[in-house]
């Protein structure tokens, strides 16, 4: 269990790291590294899109595997979301301070379940639905500070609050995507299917509109993807360590990270209704997730004992 702990935090560092460094580069003004040039959101999504589909080619090729996988509709759909999701979230990490951007980004276990509802007809209990009512007032606090006036004095950032709960529902939909597809495919199959349909069609917008890197932005955009790479091994390693009831809590010490981080490196001062809204949206989650997977181990028990029944009679 510590260890699976461990890993979570971790991971939750790594994928601040990541914020962090695409925060800096989308406002290269803030002088902590001097000189950056501002780099659009898709084209940082390429560049991480490169290291990903280097790494994971690379292991599906040294593993012998098919690189397009088994059931290549729902791997398509993962693909899909997934990169629409990221591009839509590194967007709002330039437009909204990093504690509302990467809270918004929390949202997405909300929207997992209630697609899982729907989509693969997964039971919804009360504490679930009053556990996203919490999340969702959470974001109407933050709502309401943005069309007050906005986080840095402009109204319109609220409608990148909106898109940011629109990437949290495309993540919502590359989860249920990756449950469907955990039993047919490897999980490196199910990686590689992000970078592999994000770098033709960033690419391809990059030609509009490109940064050419220079410098230490090699190493910054390097890290960018070593740390996605890294965070989402170490995610996997976590939950498969400890029961996903324990892990999960300490996966939202991130929105600590981010609000600290906003506040003494890039001078983003929150006010309360924001904060009160951060605090919401992470409570409401934490909740969620906690009561959803109490009710898995209800059921495999349940199921177990049932199972051991009739090897009885």
């Amino acid at each position: 269990m510590v260890r699976g702990i461990l890993y979570i935090i971790l991971s939750g560092i790594s994928f601040f790291v990541v914020n962090f460094f695409v925060k800096m580069l989308g406002n290269p003004s803030n002088p902590i590294i001097p000189n950056l040039q501002k780099y659009p959101a898709h084209e940082l999504v390429f560049f991480r899109s490169v290291v990903s589909f280097s790494i994971s080619a690379a292991i599906i090729k040294y593993r012998g595997l098919s690189l397009l996988g088994n059931n290549r509709r729902w791997l398509f759909l993962r693909g899909t979301a997934g990169m629409v999701a990221l591009t839509l979230f590194f967007f709002t990490l330039h437009k909204l301070p990093l504690a509302i951007a990467s809270t918004l980004q929390y949202l997405s276990p909300i929207f997992t379940v209630l697609i899982a509802s729907r989509l693969f007809g997964e039971s919804v209990s009360r504490i679930q639905y009053l556990s996203s009512l919490i999340a969702f007032i959470g974001v109407a606090f933050i709502g309401m500070n943005g069309m007050a006036g906005g986080f840095s004095g402009h109204g319109t950032d609220v409608i990148w609050m909106l898109l940011g709960v629109v990437s949290a529902v495309l993540s919502g939909v590359a989860y249920n995507a990756i449950s469907k597809l955990k039993e047919t495919e490897e999980p490196i199959n199910i990686v590689v299917y992000f970078p592999m349909l994000a770098l033709p069609i960033t690419g391809l917008w990059c030609l509009f509109d490109f940064t050419v890197p220079q410098g230490i932005e090699w190493l910054i955009l390097l890290t960018i993807g070593v740390f996605t790479q890294i965070a989402q091994v170490l995610m996997t390693w976590a939950f498969m360590s400890a029961n996903t009831a324990v892990i999960a809590p300490f996966q939202y010490i991130g929105a600590i990270y981010a609000l600290l981080s906003g506040w003494f490196i890039f001078d983003e001062r929150l006010e309360i209704a924001s904060i009160s809204g951060v605090c919401l949206v992470v409570f409401g989650v934490i909740l969620g997730t906690i009561f959803r997977n109490k009710a898995n181990e209800k059921q495999a028990i349940v199921v177990s004992e049932d199972v051991q029944t009739e090897i009885l009679s």
